[in-house]
């Protein structure tokens, strides 16, 4: 067998011709074969492996940017939620404190009605004793009035029984006054 690169050829004329490259009829017919199964092999590989790995690929491509896409939304809206919240309290406190402050006007209210209350009946209660007292000095002074009424008539009876002179008498006002006592008469 000769070596590749020594191949001769030869010319129309007869001389040889040296070749680089043995190149052949039989050469290219099963190197255009062999290329021709390589790229029928390609195809079939491609269409049988690399499609399905690059579906593949693509699917979880998609689902990835899909659970992006959901996690930036559930973002948003856990973002607007706790927006909504923060608000809810802003008005629950806002509330709180309007309700604290009606109840502790509601609560002064209360305490000026049971303190106006409390001086009514005072007055009241101060009134009706007053009105005792009255009744209590009203009827001191009737008894009292009985008292002399009884007293004059006791004297009277002795005036009489004793009929005695103007200075007796005198002498018995004066002992029944003491009796009685000064301030009786003057209330």
């Amino acid at each position: 067998m000769e070596p590749l690169f020594n191949a001769v050829l030869l010319t129309g004329t007869g001389e040889k011709m040296e070749r680089l490259f043995d190149l052949d009829f039989q050469l290219l017919h099963d190197a255009v074969w062999s290329l021709l199964a390589v790229f029928i092999l390609f195809l079939a590989m491609s269409y049988l492996l690399f499609n399905p790995i690059k579906d593949i690929l693509k699917k979880r491509q998609d689902r990835i940017e899909e659970d992006l896409s959901s996690a930036a939304k559930d973002k948003e809206e856990a973002a607007q939620l706790k927006e909504q919240y923060d608000e809810k309290i802003r008005d629950i406190e806002k509330e709180s404190e309007a309700i604290l402050s009606e109840a502790r006007k509601k609560a002064v209210l209360n305490e000026n009605r049971i303190v106006e209350n409390a001086k009514e009946e005072a007055a009241r209660i101060i009134g009706q004793a007053k009105e005792e007292a009255k009744l209590s000095r009203q009827k001191a002074y009737d008894e009292m009035k009985t008292e002399m009424i009884q007293i004059a008539s006791l004297m009277a009876g002795k005036v009489v029984s004793a009929s005695i002179d103007t200075s007796v008498q005198d002498s018995l006002v004066e002992e029944t006054l003491k009796e009685v006592g000064e301030t009786t008469w003057q209330s």
